[in-house]
């Protein structure tokens, strides 16, 4: 069985629903495959309880696609982006910094939602776009290329045939192995656990990322959950250390993440299952090979420090789309994909190797080098055009 199409996506994580969406919707016919069914309900087993900050330029692109007013009463605004630096003798914040939306935009920052929400929203608008063959359970295996067109082998044995195959098949991409294209890995021998709580106190709509050593940990604004408020919780730490938290009992590590919170929202009560995710940082050494365009965690992979994972990936999408939109004639030949490396591959490195930086940061454990990381956030902090230079680069506005 062959089938064609403009564009076969390789992956149907959130960047490819996304990609699949927004292609559509400017004229393109897409097929969308994930060896992986999609797991849409919060507390299924398999849901990824991670959460993703969409910033204003990836709201903008999911408004233009017609995703947004799915998502947008869902969303918890982000007003405020708050760092504490609690790496004293004791748990608790002795420098705390606000950096203020309100200071560069009249908009949020961003708008924080649940992965597992965005995955059922996504594959939900799929479902009405008639240009979009979403194949859930099916996988990518072989790639041919050829100039004029690529050949793609699925897991079921059939075979399309493509004018743009698009990677979005993770860190450990298929598509990307079978084009021969290196990555650069960086392991940090840390562990990340993500989860979601409730506390007494409101959020008021801040992110709060508190760092004393092994790495950051971040609370997120969520709506409600049972009448409480809450958060997502992103806990960094060195991977033994993550595991012992895993397997603690639920009052134990109630305790454990009230402490490691500095108290800051109260105590902390564990609302859903944990789940615990490897931290490295990768980039691919191009970002496009013949008829191949790598997205997503296929070109990069960064520590979720900034909101900039699923960010730099919609930054991907937007540079891909603004090149298939000029040129539609021209999709997937060797010019659009010359041109979407070289609009994307610098800035890839650039974000890469500054978040690998504050990731090592935040993970000092001796007292000089966590002192001397206090020191430099205050600093940057009151040089009130460093601030508002490092608050549009985070966002990634142009």
């Amino acid at each position: 069985m062959s089938d064609t199409c403009d564009i076969l996506i390789s992956g149907g994580g959130i960047a490819g629903l996304t990609a699949a969406a927004a292609f559509a919707h400017a004229g393109f016919d897409v097929i969308c495959v994930d060896p992986a069914p999609p797991v849409t309900e919060r507390d299924a087993q398999g849901s990824d309880l991670r959460t993703t900050a969409i910033l204003q330029p990836g709201q903008a692109l999911m408004a233009r696609c017609g995703l947004w007013d799915r998502l947008a009463d869902e969303a918890a605004p982000l007003q405020i982006m708050r760092i504490v630096d609690a790496g004293g003798e004791q748990p608790e914040p002795r420098v705390v910094r606000d950096f203020r939306a309100a200071d560069i935009s009249d908009q949020p920052f961003g708008w924080n939602l649940p992965n597992w929400l965005l995955r059922r929203e996504l594959v939900a608008h799929l479902a009405t776009l008639s240009n979009v063959d979403f194949r859930p359970g099916m996988g990518t295996t072989t790639l041919f290329t050829r100039t004029a067109e690529a050949r793609v082998g699925l897991s079921d044995g059939a075979r399309v045939t493509a004018r743009l195959v698009l990677a979005c098949d993770g860190r450990a991409s298929p598509m990307r192995e079978a084009a021969g294209i290196p990555v650069h890995t960086t392991r940090y021998g840390q562990k990340a656990l993500a989860f979601a709580a409730t506390h007494p106190t409101p959020h008021d709509n801040v992110s709060t990322e508190i760092h004393r050593s092994g790495g950051p940990f971040t609370l997120v604004p969520l709506p409600d959950y049972k009448g409480s408020p809450s958060s997502a919780v992103v806990w960094m730490e060195r991977g033994p250390r993550a595991m012992e938290l895993m397997q603690m009992e639920e009052e134990a590590f109630n305790a454990a993440m009230t402490e490691r919170s500095c108290g800051l929202y109260g105590p902390l009560t564990l609302a859903s299952r944990r789940t615990v995710w490897p931290i490295i940082s990768q980039r691919a050494e191009r970002m496009a090979g013949e008829r191949l365009a790598l997205m997503a965690e296929a070109a990069h992979v960064v520590p979720p420090i900034g909101a900039q994972g699923l960010n730099m990936s919609l930054g991907d999408l937007r540079a891909l789309l603004e090149l298939a939109e000029a040129r539609p004639e021209g999709l997937g030949d060797a010019q659009m994909l010359e041109a979407y490396h070289k609009a994307r591959h610098s800035e890839v490195t650039v974000r890469v190797t500054g978040i690998d930086m504050l990731n090592r940061a935040s993970m000092m454990g001796a007292q000089p080098l966590r002192d001397l990381r206090a020191a430099g956030l205050s600093a940057l902090y009151s040089m009130a055009p460093v601030r508002k230079t490092l608050m549009q680069m985070g966002l990634g506005v142009r």
